[in-house]
């Protein structure tokens, strides 16, 4: 008589952070850009609050064709092709939220995800697949992102009107 042996094994994804924040972090490679680069008046702000998050808050203006406030992360490249999505752990205050990612510093696209937030502490998972190519406000006629690697990740908010905004980041990975 003959034993057959299988052996299943199961592969589990391993997660990558790419920012945690803390009372200590450094935020030297996170950037404000506003609608000002284009005359707007819309005015955001980012700090560690006491808490030891990453505060991103302000006012949203339409005031000379504006109505967008972005933070911008900066890094080296990272190879993101074992990944499939984003996974956020934040604190919005129940407005919507963009996602950005750029596979290179130097593409003026991104490819965006919008996102709703509940005025709680939540998880918010974005896809790669889900995340598709935009330029000034226009969807691009390119593929969704591949995810084979990034340099930039960014929130933004702009949503066609004047309101304040305050969202609170603890952690940023790939999964």
């Amino acid at each position: 008589m003959r034993l057959l042996l299988f052996v299943s094994v199961i592969l589990f994804q391993q997660s990558m952070t790419l920012f945690q924040f803390t009372s200590e972090s450094n935020i030297d490679n996170w950037r404000i850009l506003d609608d000002v680069v284009m005359g707007g008046r819309s005015d955001g702000h980012f700090k560690i609050n006491d808490d030891g998050y990453g505060e991103y808050y302000g006012d949203i203006s339409l005031a000379n064709n504006g109505g967008f406030s972005s933070l911008r992360y900066y890094f080296e490249t990272v190879d993101a092709s074992d990944y499939s999505k984003f996974k956020l752990r934040l604190k919005g205050d129940g407005k919507t939220y963009q996602l950005r990612v750029k596979d290179s510093r130097y593409n003026r696209y991104s490819y965006i995800c919008k996102f709703e937030t509940t005025g709680e502490w939540q998880t918010v998972e974005v896809p790669f697949a889900d995340m598709y190519a935009s330029f000034r406000g226009y969807r691009l006629d390119m593929p969704n992102f591949k995810g084979n690697q990034m340099e930039e990740i960014a929130f933004l908010i702009g949503n066609k009107k004047k309101e304040s905004f305050k969202l609170l980041i603890d952690t940023i990975t790939l999964e």
